[in-house]
Formats: structure tokens, sequence, C-alpha cells
């Protein structure tokens, strides 16, 4: 069975840091493309960034990018979504999932394996 599991969120103050783990059982993160969502209340699911882990390329939402990194421990099957310099409009819940057309994108739609989510929530 197929299953992704983020932990990691939490309370931060404006300007804090997280970070974010997506561990996959089941199946090898290395064959497919992770991708970090998030969904805050009253707005529609958004991509923030995803690793294709074939060759580590990358790809972030722009008004993330100098702030997030995505990473991944294979040996671990874990993919890892490091949050600086967090502001407020960041808070939402944040999903991994998994892409196994291996397509380089931030459209939900394309993913087709999804974990239960993590509440990032930033506010002083």
């Amino acid at each position: 069975q197929l299953q992704l599991v983020e932990a990691g969120g939490g309370l931060v103050q404006p300007g804090g840091s997280l970070r974010l783990s997506c561990t996959a059982s089941g199946f090898a993160l290395d064959n497919y493309v992770i991708g970090w969502f998030r969904q805050a209340p009253g707005k529609e699911r958004e991509g923030v960034s995803c690793l294709r882990s074939r060759d580590g390329y990358t790809w972030y939402k722009d008004s993330v990018k100098g702030r997030f990194t995505i990473s991944r421990d294979s040996a671990k099957n874990t993919v890892y979504l490091q949050m600086n310099s967090l502001k407020p409009e960041d808070t939402a819940l944040y999903y991994c999932a998994a892409n196994s057309a291996m397509k380089v994108s931030l459209n939900p739609a394309l993913y087709d394996n999804w974990g239960q989510g993590t509440q990032v929530t930033v506010s002083s």
C-alpha cells in the first residue's frame, strides 16, 4: 500500500523556520516526482515546490524562492521542505504528494498519491 506521511508542522513566529518531512512507504520516492502543496482556509490548494528524485531537479513557486528548499534522503525514503523566513501568508495545511508520471509540475491534478497534511501556522 502506497502511503505518504508528513511531519514537522507547528506554530512559529514570523521570520522563523520549520522543516517538514514526507516519508514514503510501499514505494521508492526515487521513482517519482514529489511535490509539496499547501491549502489555506477558503483558498485553493497550490503547489509550493517539487523535486524529481532521479536527477535532483527542483522547482519552486515564486513567492517561496530563496526561502524554501526541497531536498531528499534516499536512504530514509524521505523528502524535506526547509522553510526559512516564514511569513503569516505561509500559514496553511501542507501536503506532500507523489507524481508517478515523472512530470515536474506544481499542478495538483498530476499527483496521484497524497499524504494527510501537516499544519503550519505563522503568527506572533
